[in-house]
């Protein structure tokens, strides 16, 4: 079977997020957190992305509201989504700067983003790590897993998987997905597929371009 990088969005969310950490430090596995600006307001949750990256995981911006996709956005409201979160993480967005747009439900394409945001992305250095496998656990709490193997069977190159740490009950099934994952023989990744990395320290790869929309008419 294909590698994984394993990743968890939307979170920090208390109560949810501590028992991800336990499965991957338990199972010794490296995985990126792309967390919901908003919601480093609450103390307990900043401390769950603190907590992440003491334990060698990957921090990133997952835009400050998760709403409407940025390409669907006016530009400025677009590029404070970003700088807002960017703020909020602090040290814990360095060195890399990463960045993770909202697709939508899992969506690919020109709605991730604005030319606004395209651009700050650019000048500001960060690095987009966008996704090639959603088992959609944010909207079947208890079937993504079976989701998630039949994906990992018929991958045919190395997966970035996006997972949710969302108090809907979907992690209690972590521990179980990932130790089957390891019983196949599967490698799991600390850095994304390259694939995946349409923007890297501010520097566009081929098709960059493929995942900005024009700025909204004034």
């Amino acid at each position: 079977m294909q590698p994984i990088c394993l990743s968890f969005d939307n979170g920090p969310t208390p109560g949810v997020t501590e028992v991800v950490l336990e499965v991957l430090a338990r199972r010794r596995i490296p995985a990126m957190f792309f967390v919901v600006g908003e919601r480093l307001r609450d103390p307990a949750a900043r401390r769950l992305a603190e907590r992440a990256r003491a334990e060698g995981h990957a921090v990133g911006n997952h835009t400050l509201t998760h709403g409407v996709p940025l390409g669907r956005r006016g530009g400025a409201e677009a590029v404070r989504e970003i700088l807002e979160t960017d703020t909020l993480l602090g040290p814990l967005r360095e060195p890399e700067r990463l960045f993770r747009p909202n697709g939508g439900g899992g969506a690919l394409g020109p709605h991730l983003l604005n030319a606004s945001a395209a651009a700050h992305l650019r000048a500001g250095g960060h690095t987009m790590v966008l996704w090639n496998a959603v088992p959609r656990d944010f909207a079947d709490p208890d079937g993504w897993p079976e989701t998630a193997f039949a994906m990992a069977e018929a991958a045919t190159a190395p997966l970035l998987m996006v997972l949710h740490d969302l108090p809907n009950g979907a992690m209690r099934h972590l521990d179980r997905v990932l130790g089957a994952f390891a019983d196949r023989g599967v490698a799991f990744l600390a850095e994304p597929p390259a694939a995946c990395v349409p923007l890297r320290a501010g520097e566009a790869e081929a098709g960059f371009e493929r995942f900005a929309s024009p700025d909204p008419a004034s």
